[in-house]
């Protein structure tokens, strides 16, 4: 259901909180590999439920403001308007899918996104690639941060994905 309510344009950005008496870890990791944004197991209070509520749609807003902010991290410079990217001075050229991804990154620092959750949301839902494309285009980021030492910027977490953090 969750798959479904993705590939429809009508409803893919409306948020899904599941609602379950399984409290199993894989039942949870199913549903957020499905792609939900939160699980409540029951028994669970009205209040919670409530909670829960308003910090998923806290977290949609905020990923719904607009995004045409010029991203800067330590030496990387991002202005999505004029589609340019600058690193130490120095003007960067990247495809659209590259710019995409990084702006994204630049957009969510240190956290964790898995290869489908990348596909989603520099690609898009309705987009149907191979996740190991999101490989090919973290190379060439890196490949293109590499000549000004900052490479390191995006990082591979084994078993979880990729994640954006100039502060390490």
């Amino acid at each position: 259901l969750v798959r479904r309510l993705q590939r429809d344009a009508n409803t893919q950005d409306i948020p899904v909180i599941m609602l379950t008496a399984r409290t199993e870890e894989a039942d949870k990791i199913n549903g957020f590999n499905a792609g939900i944004d939160d699980y409540i197991s029951k028994p669970f209070s009205p209040a919670e439920l409530l909670a829960r509520i308003q910090a998923v749609l806290r977290r949609t807003q905020t990923s719904s403001a607009p995004t045409n902010q010029p991203l800067e991290y330590e030496h990387l410079f991002l202005d999505p308007l004029s589609h340019r990217v600058t690193a130490k001075s120095t003007e960067l050229e990247f495809g659209p899918t590259e710019f995409r991804l990084l702006k994204f990154f630049m957009q969510h620092p240190d956290r964790v996104y898995s290869r489908e959750q990348l596909l989603n949301n520099a690609w898009g839902r309705n987009v149907y690639v191979e996740e190991r494309t999101v490989d090919v285009h973290i190379l060439r980021l890196r490949k293109a941060l590499a000549p000004h030492g900052i490479e390191h910027y995006i990082q591979t977490v084994r078993g979880a994905g990729y994640r954006f953090s100039p502060s390490v």
